[in-house]
């Protein structure tokens, strides 16, 4: 049978709310990340994502309040990122309640971390989140930290290829050109990561359609991330896994309280 593929909202917080925009601006407030992550535990997500998308760039701690008030309100799994610069970050977080937790921008400058935190905590547990732009003229792929607002100049396929080797557990793709647009996610990119990987790959960027994340688990991704159609009522994630199931995706369904495949 083959892996079920993991439908992950993904909520990107800044002051304490939910907010969405495109291309990494124009912010809208969505809500309060915990009410918004219990709605969607409720309607059958297979996984919760927490961004704080601001606390790198003004150098605040992790949310560790978040992870624990997720804790008491999120029974799926979940993973909190943002600000994580130490394995005493991860360690509060997970001590928290966190499943996982998502470095980024820490991790390339220090690649240490990640293999600090894989012997610390077990690959399982760390999750290399890469925000990535398109090069000059449409060649490759470079990383960006900060929220996206530095561009490093590092070639992406590069970075994870190294990331995979420090012990990290999953990639999460996160396509800046995409981000926001609603227009499908970095195709390319996926199938470039996939062939250059093992690691799962969790597709981050551009979901307007269930249509998208079809082509992006074709393209190589074990899980599709989105934001959008999920906060501002598209579609709900039932309607999702639905859809998916009909074009030959297996996912996972709730039914008297456990889940079932599809």
């Amino acid at each position: 049978m083959s892996l079920c593929v993991r439908i992950i909202p993904c909520l990107d917080v800044d002051a304490g709310r939910v907010v969405k925009g495109t291309r990494f601006e124009n912010l809208r407030d969505a809500g309060d990340p915990v009410e918004l992550a219990a709605l969607y535990d409720r309607e059958g997500a297979d996984e919760i994502v927490f961004y704080d998308i601001t606390a790198s760039h003004q150098r605040r701690s992790t949310a560790v309040e978040l992870a624990r008030r997720a804790a008491e309100e999120v029974f799926v799994p979940y993973t909190i990122g943002g600000g994580v610069r130490t394995v005493e970050d991860m360690r509060a977080m997970l001590r928290a309640g966190a499943d996982k937790v998502s470095v980024n921008s820490a991790a390339v400058r220090d690649p240490a971390l990640i293999s600090r935190g894989a012997e610390r905590f077990g690959s399982q547990c760390i999750v290399l989140s890469v925000d990535v732009k398109r090069g000059e003229g449409g060649a490759g792929w470079e990383v960006y930290l900060n929220g996206g607002r530095v561009n490093t100049g590092r070639d992406a396929l590069e970075w994870l290829a190294e990331g995979e080797r420090r012990g990290a557990g999953e990639f999460v793709l996160n396509s800046m050109d995409s981000d926001g647009t609603e227009t499908g996610y970095d195709l390319d990119l996926i199938s470039a990561v996939a062939g250059r990987t093992t690691l799962p790959i969790v597709a981050s960027g551009g979901a307007g359609h269930p249509d998208h994340m079809v082509a992006a688990v074709e393209a190589g991704a074990s899980a599709v991330l989105a934001a959008s159609i999920f906060h501002f009522g598209s579609w709900s994630i039932r309607d999702v896994k639905e859809y998916l199931a009909r074009k030959g995706v297996p996912v996972r369904f709730e039914r008297g309280g456990e889940r079932e495949l599809r």
